[in-house]
């Protein structure tokens, strides 16, 4: 099993490759299930997606969505969650039953409370059809950042430093930056029928690097992703290394 690589010149090849896959799952299966990932890199792949629901190519109304993660504490309605992100960036353009569509709770008096609901909804909606994935630049998946162990099943986190710093840019300090997040495990993550992970940017190269290798290391999380037989790499050249 190798994780296939998907070489595009440019980041808005990259979000047209990407938004073909997801495509072509929903299309096989019109109830199926999305997983998503916030951050920059696939804000180009929804505004495609979105603009093939809008011409009527795709059809969002039977679709329900898991997202990999949300910050913690935060509101739903703070601009700078990741519940408010996907209503941004995807949901309020789409014909989705927002009921339908689950992001961890970042509002939670007890955060593990909320993660162990969180696998409960995971288990009721079946299996991921195709989970979508950034990579970071010390190769964290969702909020999975390098250590010796990883956990398996969705959980609380605390932010690494180079990671609240990496996401400082969206807030207005980086003292407002939440220090722990709600995240899938890297079990939760693998469980998924398909997965696809998108990198772009000589910043990612490193990490990228690692993974292709095909060993694994819990110093870069992506690196399990070498345990799933269905993993497609969407990568720019200064991703790559080329």
């Amino acid at each position: 099993m190798s994780i296939k690589v998907i070489r595009c010149e440019n980041y808005a090849e990259m979000s047209r490759a990407a938004a073909s896959i997801v495509a072509k799952v929903m299309i096989e299966k019109k109830n199926a299930v999305l997983g998503l990932a916030t951050g920059s890199t696939p804000v180009g792949m929804y505004g495609e997606l979105a603009e093939m629901n809008r011409i009527g190519v795709l059809d969002f109304s039977d679709v329900t969505t898991v997202n990999l993660d949300e910050y913690y504490p935060i509101s739903p309605d703070n601009d700078q969650s990741y519940r408010y992100f996907m209503n941004e960036n995807l949901f309020d353009h789409v014909n989705i039953d927002k009921s339908r569509t689950y992001v961890p709770d970042g509002t939670a008096a007890d955060p593990d409370d909320a993660c162990r609901r969180y696998e409960e909804i995971l288990d009721s909606v079946g299996q991921v059809d195709i989970q979508v994935l950034g990579i970071g630049q010390n190769g964290h998946i969702g909020f999975n950042e390098p250590a010796e162990s990883l956990e398996v099943l969705t959980h609380v986190t605390g932010l690494t430093a180079s990671t609240i710093k990496a996401n400082a840019r969206f807030f207005a300090s980086e003292a407002d930056v939440p220090t722990k997040a709600l995240t899938m495990g890297m079990g939760t993550i693998l469980r998924a029928k398909k997965i696809i992970i998108m990198a772009n940017g000589a910043a990612k190269r490193d990490a990228v690097a690692v993974m292709l290798k095909g060993g694994l290391t819990t110093s870069c999380p992506a690196s399990l992703l070498n345990l799933h037989p269905d993993v497609t790499l969407i990568c720019d050249p200064a991703a790559l290394g080329e």
